[in-house]
């Protein structure tokens, strides 16, 4: 990656530009998470924030640095007080701080082999050598770039979250809370609302039965939420499958993904872990989808208890629901999906940064991108 930098750069190894701290002292005493609590527990992983604590010891003060997972080399880059959930990681903070910032986008991208399960930064991660400006001016330039960047996909991100909690909110003052059924409506089994079928899995013993084109849902892909499906199946695997239309409610009822609800994209077969309805004409498909989002405790709640909990068909279809008149219904649908094409048009916009980033990060480390300014 550094074969080739600018004249005005230098190839220096990270360990003399980085110092790392052991993590040791900041170590969370207690995993008893809570909202309300003032201080963040960290991991260098994806999830990054696992909880709150309420500790007033052992709290890392000394920011901005980097948590560097010494397993996966993941990063993230912190410029508020925490503390961490475990060892396996190492706190890393620049001899100059102006560079830290620049260090800490350049391992975004970085090729590292990190396939063994062993610590990296000592013996190896910290022996890279990258390129740096020998300009600290330059170096200033390329971070105020890509932090820019790096702002526009935190706002894209931000703006779909606020987008994705308004559904549920223009749900709730429109129908209450229809778990209590607070407003009242007039109550049906789920049978008498639409059909129930249960998924079933064609034999992959079988020849021409996956990879065709029909998607094939399993409890991962309701956990995903994506458009995009972990298999398909053939139109010959769909006749040793069940399918339904596009619009049904999928629910899961087997398993620790119990209560996880989506909707069917597209005619879909799915399997036996889940229960899929194809609403008659006197529920909206669009209400009834989030309608067992908000139920879905209630649904987790008449599960057997067992070592994998399983709600049944016949219990799953007996269970009681609301059902509001329909013209409110098609009301809220309205603006359900004026929303969620809001919410889609802003995912295109996050892709378009993240990509515009990602070709930003290329140009920044190979000098491309401040060359014009400060030459060769």
């Amino acid at each position: 990656m550094f074969e080739n930098i600018p004249k005005n750069w230098e190839k220096v190894a990270l360990e003399n530009l980085l110092e790392y701290e052991q993590p040791t002292n900041y170590i969370v005493a207690s995993e008893e998470y809570n909202d309300s609590y003032p201080i963040p527990v960290l991991t260098a992983g994806k999830s990054f924030i696992l909880g709150y604590t309420n500790e007033t010891e052992g709290i890392y003060q000394n920011t901005p640095v980097i948590i560097f997972d010494d397993f996966t080399t993941e990063s993230k880059f912190v410029d508020f007080e925490f503390k961490v959930k475990s060892s396996a990681m190492k706190i890393l903070k620049a001899k100059d701080n102006d560079t830290l910032k620049y260090l800490y986008y350049l391992m975004q991208i970085l090729p590292f082999n990190n396939t063994q399960h062993k610590r990296y930064w000592i013996s190896e991660y910290s022996k890279i050598k990258i390129g740096i400006p020998k300009d600290i001016n330059e170096v200033k330039e390329i971070v105020k770039v890509l932090d820019a960047a790096s702002e526009i996909i935190r706002l894209r991100t931000a703006c779909i979250e606020s987008a994705q909690s308004l559904i549920p909110a223009l749900f709730q003052e429109m129908f209450g809370d229809m778990s209590k059924n607070t407003n009242s409506y007039e109550l049906f089994k789920i049978k008498n609302l639409g059909k129930v079928t249960t998924g079933s899995t064609p034999s992959s013993k079988k020849e021409n039965m996956f990879g065709g084109d029909i998607p094939f849902i399993t409890p991962a892909d309701l956990e995903s939420g994506q458009d995009k499906y972990g298999r398909y199946v053939t139109q010959e695997g769909a006749k040793n499958s069940r399918i339904v239309r596009a619009g049904s409610t999928l629910v899961c009822c087997i398993g620790a993904t119990i209560g996880k609800v989506d909707k069917a994209i597209v005619d879909s077969c799915f399997n036996q872990q889940i229960n899929a309805i194809e609403w008659d004409e006197s529920i909206n498909d669009i209400f009834g989808l989030y309608l067992f989002r908000q139920i879905a405790p209630l649904i987790r709640n008449k599960a057997s208890h067992t070592t994998l909990p399983i709600l049944n068909k016949g219990n799953f279809e007996n269970i009681i629901i609301p059902k509001p008149p329909k013209p409110k219904q098609d009301l809220f649908a309205e603006k359900a999906q004026e929303i969620e094409e809001y919410i889609k048009s802003q995912q295109a916009e996050l892709e378009n940064a993240k990509a515009m980033f990602h070709s930003l990060l290329h140009h920044a480390f190979t000098g491309e991108l401040t060359r014009r300014a400060y030459g060769e």
